[in-house]
């Protein structure tokens, strides 16, 4: 929340921001937010070190949308060609962000994305 304060230079107001109230509680598989990235959409409710705005790709062949970067971590999901995925990050040939059309957030094999037109 935004309160008022004494600018000590020129006595003129100016806001500041605090952390009031509670804290807000997000689920990792549905909200992208992990300890050293989150999705700047979150920004209001998740405080991170680097936020990051999501570019959208499109899924060029099928592929399983996971809950770890590991090629054999659990399968979240699977991604249909055509599918768009929101990328917040891409390291090392994996790709993470949010699956919008199934609302969960994982790892996908980057080569599988193309640039969405």
């Amino acid at each position: 929340m935004a309160t008022t304060g004494q600018d000590k230079q020129s006595g003129a107001a100016r806001n500041r921001f605090a952390l009031t109230g509670r804290s807000v509680l997000i689920d990792p598989r549905t909200d992208a937010a992990r300890r050293d990235l989150a999705d700047v959409r979150l920004a209001d409710r998740v405080f991170a070190p680097h936020y990051a705005a999501p570019v959208a790709y499109v899924v060029a062949a099928s592929v399983a949308l996971r809950a770890a970067k590991e090629a054999d971590a659990e399968a979240l999901a699977q991604l249909a060609a055509g599918d768009v995925f929101e990328v917040l990050e891409l390291s090392a040939g994996t790709a993470w962000g949010r699956a919008p059309g199934v609302g969960l957030v994982g790892y996908v094999d980057a080569a599988k994305l193309r640039a969405a037109a």
